[in-house]
């Protein structure tokens, strides 16, 4: 990670934002100093549930927060904090951010913290590949979200005699249906990641596991460059044909209230959609529909948060060690992922306390597991690595867009990944 001297000023700008009126506590023993991005209501009463445990056993919370859902400018905050010798006691992070920060030798430790809790029996390994580096645990998994999901508003489909669509047919038919009664059939925020996220699904439904692993992980050229590659983006323009004009730029959670409100009719996007429909007092089945994107049954797409342990003073590190722990418990990994939406990082967790959504999610790792079918998302940074993603990015918004036809798509996608790896 070479730092240049401007991004470091820049970075120094955004510190100075973000911790306006934070005190120091880099002396401080019984507090833990996190850096993270959950800033929306249903994340930010998911990350509560951590904060309350930790305050339980004597820890207290310094929060760092970094609005912005993909993480981007919270590692630059980090990495100006860790160039000046002040790491965070843990930062979250998603997918080959982990390993990226473990090369630099910044991480600690957590193999004995590990051993002792049974995380590689326990923890999926597909996940496990993201929590360690050369055979070392340095982070520590909080959930495993899924992005392979779609959000209905139940009233809507219930008014218009839809039901929850299982196949591409279903679901063109039921968002033709509800754009002819005058509602947005798909509530959708115009960002890459989000055009991103539909991609995973777009691609899973068109080509199945295999060619999903074939494209997006091992970035196969013959995958990228296919007539079923054509076809993905052939669907997206449908996709695209049906959400609203003012789409461009919308934050998540803003396209969550449209469902939840009734003005749109569904919405794909991950698990973590869910805790905003619980935060607006909504429950599942009665007022909203979660159901796996049609054509991709059996299958998850996944993406994990992780807390990654930075390297402290001896001072801090029973704190540290305190929240590592907090973060496994099995009984954390229920109340948390209840309120967050996602299925817990550990298969050993009951899913007594979940809702039927949460249920759903937990079978469907369990299976998605045992069938390799638990398949890292593009979207969020765990099929390829940033540069692949960003290029991949840009081509699928553009297609998205009308930039590209799907022909042009599938061109530009081939020439981007290869620039993208050199």
């Amino acid at each position: 990670m070479k730092v240049t001297k401007s991004y470091l000023v820049s970075a120094a700008l955004l510190i100075s934002t973000t911790m306006a009126g934070v005190p120091a506590i880099a002396q401080e023993t019984s507090r833990v100093d996190v850096l993270h991005w959950w800033t929306s209501g249903g994340e930010a009463a998911a990350l509560n549930v951590l904060k309350e445990n930790l305050k339980a056993q004597g820890v207290g919370w310094q929060d760092v927060p970094v609005a912005g859902g993909g993480g981007e400018q919270a590692m630059t905050v980090l990495r100006a904090r860790v160039t000046s010798g002040d790491p965070p006691t843990a930062s979250q992070m998603l997918g080959f951010d982990v390993q990226d920060w473990a090369a630099q030798g910044v991480l600690t430790d957590l193999n004995a913290l590990a051993a002792k809790e049974n995380w590689d029996k326990n923890i999926p390994v597909a996940l496990q590949q993201f929590s360690k580096y050369k055979g070392t645990w340095v982070a520590a998994p909080v959930n495993l979200h899924s992005t392979n999901w779609i959000w209905i508003n139940k009233k809507v489909f219930d008014d218009l005699g839809l039901k929850a669509p299982q196949t591409w047919d279903e679901l063109i038919a039921a968002l033709d249906k509800v754009k002819a009664s005058g509602k947005t059939a798909l509530a959708h925020g115009g960002q890459p990641w989000q055009d991103a996220t539909i991609f995973d699904s777009a691609v899973m439904a068109t080509g199945g596991p295999e060619f999903y692993k074939k494209a997006l992980i091992d970035l196969d050229p013959a995958a990228l460059g296919s007539d079923t590659m054509k076809k993905v983006f052939e669907r997206m323009t449908k996709l695209r044909s049906y959400v609203d004009s003012n789409f461009s730029g919308r934050d998540w959670n803003l396209a969550s209230a449209m469902v939840i409100r009734g003005d749109a009719a569904v919405q794909i996007m991950g698990d973590w959609a869910k805790g905003e429909f619980l935060g607006a007092g909504k429950k599942p089945g009665t007022d909203f529909l979660c159901t796996r994107f049609p054509g991709t049954q059996g299958t998850v797409m996944f993406n994990t948060d992780q807390f990654a342990m930075f390297k402290v003073g001896a001072n801090r590190q029973a704190a540290q060690q305190k929240m590592a722990a907090a973060i496994e418990d099995p009984a954390f990994q229920s109340s948390f992922n209840v309120v967050k939406g996602s299925a817990p990082a550990r298969t050993d967790v009951s899913d007594a306390a979940f809702d039927d959504c949460g249920k759903k999610a937990i079978a469907d790792v369990k299976e998605a597991e045992a069938k390799g079918t638990l398949l890292g998302s593009l979207a969020h940074g765990h099929a390829a690595r940033a540069a692949v993603k960003n290029a991949m990015y840009d081509v699928i918004t553009g297609e998205f867009n009308g930039d590209y036809t799907p022909d042009q798509a599938v061109k530009e996608l081939v020439s981007a990944v290869a620039s993208a790896k050199q």
